[in-house]
């Protein structure tokens, strides 16, 4: 049986992937410091013998006895509301967390895939963003300590393949969502279907105007799998191209929870927030025969099914 150590493994993307590793029939080896993740999204697993689980933070030395086939490294706070209060830890999972994964990796001569991100692209001057294009990230705004941690740890990613001759994969991944999603996540669609629900004002920065491209969780996970088993070792965008404004996203949050007292309430728009997101996901296509397959208003449905029973 493979084994797989997942990284990150309480959170919303994390939990998905163990899920999906158990079904394939690994044996997944879970790690989280829990300072972002959720216990809940994992605790099914634990009567499994395929699933173990340590209680860790990997910015510190990590050791798992026995052998390890792959790493996937998904840890480290992800939404603007965390990295903005814990941007140190930020800045140390994606630098020192990284750095004791690939050598863990070398160690065990394990595959390791880790999770960047599209703010590695910042506020983007071209569009759609292709896994080329270097990027217009402000290295010292208040998003730089996320968006500068996923940058040197692609950098120093690449430097184990390069020189160490490890076996790398870097998935670039665009706003994802679905069930498992915090509440008080910060990001745009927890918040809005939180504000729906309670019939308060959905909070749009700006004019609303900007956009983003929002790809269900299943699809995303499907994509990193494929990834993960293939031979490609340069970033690939994982998202769905299918853009959207925040105005049109709000409209559609709202039409979906038909609460008669929510309403928009436009706010300033935050420090360096991105104007356009949409990834080329070519590549994605062509390498791994990959593309989104759950639209959005189906999987928007199933998203409320899960916020109906965790707002109260």
């Amino acid at each position: 049986m493979k084994r797989v150590l997942i990284t990150g493994a309480a959170g919303f993307i994390g939990s998905h992937l163990c899920d999906r590793f158990i079904r394939e029939g690994f044996h997944v080896i879970g790690m989280d410091n829990l300072i972002t993740g959720n216990m809940a999204n994992i605790e099914h697993l634990f009567p499994l013998s395929t699933f173990e689980f340590y209680h860790h933070d990997i910015s510190k030395f990590v050791h798992v006895p026995g052998e390890i086939d792959y790493i996937l490294h998904f840890a480290s706070p992800a939404s603007p509301i965390d990295y903005l209060k814990m941007p140190i830890q930020t800045l140390k999972v994606g630098s020192l967390g990284t750095h004791n994964l690939l050598g863990l990796a070398r160690v065990k001569k394990a595959r390791v895939l880790i999770a960047s991100t599209s703010e590695v692209y910042g506020d983007p001057l071209i569009h759609p963003q292709t896994e080329e294009y270097w990027g217009n990230v402000n290295p010292i705004g208040p998003r730089g300590v996320y968006d500068e941690a996923k940058r040197f740890q692609e950098a120093i990613t690449m430097a184990y393949h390069t020189f160490h001759g490890l076996e790398t994969r870097i998935v670039r991944i665009f706003n994802t969502y679905g069930p498992r999603m915090r509440v008080e996540d910060g990001r745009v669609l927890p918040a809005f279907f939180y504000q729906a629900i309670k019939g308060l004002g959905l909070t749009v920065f700006g004019d609303g105007s900007q956009t983003r491209s929002f790809c269900y969780i299943d699809d995303l996970v499907e994509g990193i799998y494929r990834l993960l088993l293939s031979d490609y070792h340069l970033p690939v965008n994982i998202g769905n191209p299918a853009e959207i404004t925040i105005k049109e996203f709000a409209d559609e949050i709202m039409a979906l929870v038909d609460n008669p007292k929510a309403y928009i309430s436009y706010n300033p728009l935050p420090v360096d927030d991105p104007k356009q997101r949409q990834p080329d996901i070519t590549k994605a296509r062509q390498i791994l025969g990959w593309e989104p397959k759950i639209d959005r208003h189906e999987g928007l449905r199933l998203t409320y099914e899960y916020f109906k029973k965790v707002v109260e």
